[in-house]
């Protein structure tokens, strides 16, 4: 995960000049659009920003984060892919160069999106599509300007599971013709398509690179199956209660290994999450989303970028209802969707999958398990296909990938999870890949 350290000493001076904060130089807007009754989803869209082609001219790319309740609007933008970094200024390797971005703060009480009654908060991943269709209906109605533009869904985790269900759901509305627009494909990146497969192949990949000597691989696979007897009888509460116990069991064998960069180490037991204290699901909010509301970045949201945005309610703080979104949706949290990418492609919708290197939580050994799952007709001539290298400089390979009719899968190197801020020239070229730019 990137170090905020440096960044934290200059917040209290962006804070301070909080009038000032830049827009970037991409035209932009940004709304809310009531869902449902009481359900609040906010979005910010960047117009492409390139030196020779119009924004007509480029993809439009809607972004979800993951989590769930992780905000795209903040870290999406300011951390993976948006115009400007954290620190305000401009970032090299912005999708905006390439595409219009569509950052939503989705499921509703996530980020800047809001639930006036707890009624409201979503459980599963339909609930998350209705809510999306309501406002991508409501997005490209209201600018008709990107309605003939190719409409990709980028996603990265937990926002993968939310993609593939969203992109069935538009591709079926567009074919109805209630959303008009020109839906292109879906990309998961590092996507918690099928949680049991990243579990299951955590002990044998950390095992792999000496991250485990054999009683830890042993410890790992043993707290792994008890997920998958869960799993199996259809226990979903119990899965994701085991789901935290295999976690605490990976971090005590590999001294605090970080799950969504393997090479950065975490051994301190003052940052460590402890599942005797918090139970089960806080520890998972705490090591998957919480983290990532870093001080930082919440003085940033909650700060300059509030006061720019002059729309957010008075009672909304950035990421105050995102404990309640992870709970909400904790029955969901385990089912896989293998079966919507298989619709997905029988549907002869364009599908990617990315995945990062050193990721663990959702780590390539586990991705090419369940793409082997697929029951996809292209599947075995998938497989068979050799993978070709990918370079961002002559002298560097920087990913593999392949392609068969309307799949691709790039296998991303020297990146873990957040692959945009690892590796950020490197998705900027599979981003223009994946949109037939290059």
């Amino acid at each position: 995960m990137v170090s905020y350290a440096l960044v934290a000493s200059l917040l209290p001076l962006l804070i301070n000049f909080s009038e000032s904060v830049p827009f970037s130089n991409s035209k932009e807007e940004w709304d809310y659009v009531e869902v449902r009754d009481g359900a609040h989803m906010f979005w910010w869209l960047y117009y492409a920003d390139n030196p020779t082609k119009n924004f007509s001219e480029l993809p439009l790319v809607m972004w979800l984060q993951g989590g769930p309740g992780a905000s795209g609007c903040g870290f999406g933008n300011f951390l993976e892919i948006g115009p400007l970094n954290i620190k305000l200024q401009p970032r090299n390797t912005s999708w905006v160069k390439e595409a219009s971005i569509l950052f939503v703060d989705n499921p509703v009480g996530t980020g800047f999106s809001y639930v006036t009654s707890k009624d409201a908060f979503t459980k599963n991943v339909s609930d998350i599509t209705n809510d999306m269709l309501v406002l991508l209906q409501d997005f490209f109605k209201a600018r008709p300007e990107f309605q003939s533009v190719p409409f990709y869904i980028f996603s990265e985790s937990y926002g993968g599971k939310m993609a593939a269900a969203i992109g069935l759901s538009l591709h079926k509305a567009v074919q109805s013709r209630s959303i008009k627009c020109n839906f292109a494909g879906v990309a998961l990146g590092d996507s918690w398509i099928s949680p049991l497969d990243s579990v299951l192949t955590w002990g044998p990949y950390l095992y792999s690179i000496s991250m485990l000597d054999e009683e830890g691989l042993s410890e790992v696979n043993v707290a792994a199956k008890k997920v998958q007897e869960a799993f199996d009888r259809g226990d979903y509460a119990k899965a994701t209660s085991l789901w935290s116990d295999a976690e605490n069991v990976v971090e005590k064998n590999t001294d605090g290994v970080n799950f969504y960069n393997i090479l950065n180490m975490d051994p301190d037991d003052n940052k460590k999450v402890s599942h005797m204290q918090n139970g089960p699901l806080v520890s998972l909010f705490q090591r998957h989303v919480k983290r990532f509301q870093q001080q930082d970045l919440d003085q940033l949201m909650n700060g300059p970028i509030r006061k720019k945005l002059k729309i957010i309610p008075d009672s909304v703080t950035w990421g105050g209802q995102s404990g309640d979104v992870f709970m909400y949706m904790s029955e969901d949290f385990m089912k896989p969707v293998i079966d919507i990418v298989d619709q997905l492609l029988a549907e002869q919708v364009n599908v990617t999958v990315y995945n990062g290197q050193l990721d663990l939580i959702v780590d390539t050994v586990g991705q090419e398990a369940w793409v082997k799952k697929l029951k996809w007709p292209g599947q075995p001539m998938f497989n068979s296909m050799k993978w070709k290298p990918l370079y961002v400089s002559p002298d560097d390979t920087a990913a593999f990938f392949k392609a068969y009719q309307n799949f691709a899968f790039y296998w991303i190197l020297k990146a873990g999870h957040m692959i945009p801020a690892d590796q950020g020239e490197m998705a900027l070229k599979m981003l223009r890949m994946v949109t037939n730019q290059e």
